[in-house]
């Protein structure tokens, strides 16, 4: 009788290297073996041919309860788990619920454990109110990161943290050894330019860009890193739209300080002048969608290694709030968990990037950042057995026809995609069979970085 509960066959995605005729091998729910070869024997093994084997994706930044009542983990985990990712990282900015309290990490946990499909960890943020002063009480109940913003939409529920606060909270968090990742766009200056774009009477496509010009994003990447170095805490960008932006956080490494710096999908996928125009509302992010020019030299930046992670800012607003012919007056936000590996590898198919970079990006260095690579992240012996498996087979996205989504619409509908996600395995546990979601609400873990003590239910 074989020693492995499943054995599966192909070409292995490892951050450093393709494995052609590779095999990985799980027992108990963990990678057991990664090797080249024949394949040793599992109780249930698949030859799969061509296709490719990747570690499941880490998202590492979606919104389950930005609405109320729309999403929540039973569906934003079902996305996750038709799309190969095995963990989502969620922000702390719910609706009815800021997550800034062990009180709130612990509702939290409690209301997402047994909806959630595939495995889950969460940020945390500060009350404007009480600055600093639950930092620890928040690490200690098992966030993964903090999240901050310099540009608020809410005083409660999406609140911009002053520079002078922000340099307190960052002194706070450094020595715990997680990192505060910031929300950058400097709020006095989008007030003015949006201010600017409605005297115009602009209010179509071109408003949200306009209202947000690169310096506003500019700017606070300045600040946030430079508080960052200051106060020796790793300081991350949670998404950034700009080739110089890239170049700033690449510039602070250089100088040796912690400077990360996190690319949303859509910024590699949808451009202002053609995508913006034709999606209208649906195209509304902060930061905006950026000039087609704007979106290559991002993906000369994943090549050249200054893109630290990959993520979707997933989000699944109702159409009622994205289709509004006033493009300011729309929520801003897109979903992305079910698309984004498939996006990824053609993006980087078409511009002979190393597949590589999906295995680094969307699992190994989220992994990292998150201080969870005790557990997820790679096909290595000993980490869960979160897998991805990938076939070449060309198909066309609609997220209506999928059913996997709340919403049924995506920026991306209509896209030709030429590898699809054939199976997810999440610890070993088939979760997605290249049709049908198989997890059910309650398989996903609460998932803790490692420097904090564990707790009943956690994954540690």
């Amino acid at each position: 009788m074989s020693d492995f509960d499943l054995v599966l066959s192909g070409t292995v995605v490892l951050p450093s290297r393709l494995v052609e005729n590779g095999f990985v091998a799980v027992r108990d729910g963990k990678v057991a073996l990664v090797g080249q070869g024949e394949p040793p024997a599992g109780r249930e093994a698949h030859a799969l041919g061509n296709a490719m084997i990747l570690p499941g994706a880490i998202d590492a930044q979606v919104h389950s309860l930005s609405q109320k009542n729309q999403e929540d983990f039973i569906w934003s985990t079902r996305s996750a788990a038709a799309g190969g990712v095995t963990t989502v990282v969620d922000m702390p900015y719910d609706e009815g619920n800021l997550v800034c309290s062990a009180q709130a990490v612990a509702r939290k946990v409690e209301h997402a454990s047994p909806q959630a499909r595939v495995d889950f960890a969460l940020y945390g943020t500060v009350d404007p109110d009480e600055g600093p002063e639950r930092i620890r009480e928040i690490v200690d109940a098992g966030v993964a990161a903090f999240k901050f913003s310099t540009f608020g939409t809410d005083a409660k529920r999406f609140p911009r943290i002053p520079p002078h606060l922000l340099f307190d909270c960052f002194s706070a968090i450094a020595p715990t050894g997680l990192t505060a990742g910031v929300h950058n766009e400097t709020h006095e200056a989008v007030d003015a330019y949006m201010a600017r774009v409605k005297a115009s009477g602009i209010t179509d496509w071109r408003a949200h860009g306009l209202s947000r010009p690169p310096i506003t994003e500019l700017l606070a990447m300045t600040e946030i890193y430079e508080i960052g170095a200051a106060t020796g805490c790793p300081a991350h960008v949670v998404h950034c739209s700009l080739g110089r932006g890239y170049e700033i956080a690449a510039g602070y490494r250089a100088q040796g300080f912690e400077a990360s710096v996190e690319c949303c999908i859509h910024y590699l996928i949808l451009d202002e002048e053609n995508d913006a125009r034709r999606l209208g509302g649906k195209a509304k992010i902060n930061p905006p969608i950026r000039p087609r020019a704007e979106v290559e030299k991002l993906w000369r930046h994943v090549a050249a290694g200054n893109v630290t992670l990959v993520s979707t800012d997933h989000v699944s607003w109702s159409e009622d709030r994205k289709t509004n012919p006033d493009m300011l007056s729309n929520n801003s936000g897109v979903p992305g968990l079910e698309v984004m590996i498939p996006l990824f590898v053609k993006g980087a198919l078409e511009r002979g990037i190393p597949l590589t970079w999906a295995a680094r990006l969307m699992a190994e260095n989220p992994a990292r950042h998150f201080r969870i690579d005790h557990v997820k992240g790679a096909l290595t012996p000993g980490r869960d057995a979160d897998i991805a498996v990938m076939t070449p087979e060309p198909f066309t996205y609609e997220a209506a026809a999928s059913g996997h989504n709340v919403v049924g619409w995506s920026p991306y509908d209509g896209m030709r995609l030429p590898w699809r996600i054939a199976a997810t395995y999440n610890r070993g546990r088939l979760a997605f069979d290249g049709k049908a979601v198989l997890a059910e609400p309650g398989q996903g873990r609460f998932v803790r970085p490692a420097l904090t003590h564990p707790i009943a239910g956690a994954v540690s």
